[in-house]
């Protein structure tokens, strides 16, 4: 029985770090995986993990969200508008989400790819109409969905990062 919680536990970080993928909080899946399995399973006969490894987690996630919000701001410094900002989140969202469908043919490394670049264009595009919208003249809107795109880039590629050591850091200390 404790095979299958630990499976379960082992799935369930997984689909954090795919959440993670898309652009959902899928870190935070995994620090709560990990909370809810230690707590369920204290350290016994090998298998389970204490609290300071949630803490670990915590702390990991913590830093991926400061990374991002920190490659956000940076593809955002180009003076984009409110209006932008929710057209690069809603595009990144679309893109990420169509990435990862047509990324599907081509096993394992598509969908990431697919995810990463798409979501980066969808921030762009949703950066660029958000701005026209707004009144903006065609050239400061191409730069603000330039600079959308770099920051979805790095954002996106520091937040797979940090789940990937969520994810071994989860995993690992669950078995060890």
């Amino acid at each position: 029985m404790t095979y299958i919680w630990l499976g379960s536990f082992g799935l369930s970080c997984a689909l954090g770090w795919w959440c993670t993928l898309i652009g959902l909080p899928g870190n935070w899946l995994i620090v709560f995986s990990g909370a809810l399995f230690a707590w369920l399973f204290p350290i016994q006969g090998g298998l389970g993990f204490g609290w300071g490894v949630v803490f670990v987690l915590a702390g990991l996630a913590t830093l991926g969200e400061i990374l991002e919000a920190i490659a956000s701001a940076a593809g955002m410094a180009k003076g984009g508008s409110r209006r932008g900002a929710v057209g690069a989140m809603i595009g990144s969202l679309i893109g990420g989400t169509v990435g990862a469908g047509l990324g599907l043919p081509v096993p394992i490394i598509g969908p990431v790819v697919g995810v990463v670049v798409f979501a980066s264009l969808g921030a762009m595009f949703g950066a660029f109409v958000g701005e026209s919208s707004s009144g903006q003249a065609f050239d400061k809107s191409l730069a603000v969905g330039k600079a959308a795109f770099v920051g979805r880039l790095l954002a996106t590629v520091a937040k797979i990062t940090i789940a990937s050591v969520l994810l071994a850091v989860a995993i690992l200390s669950s078995i060890l």
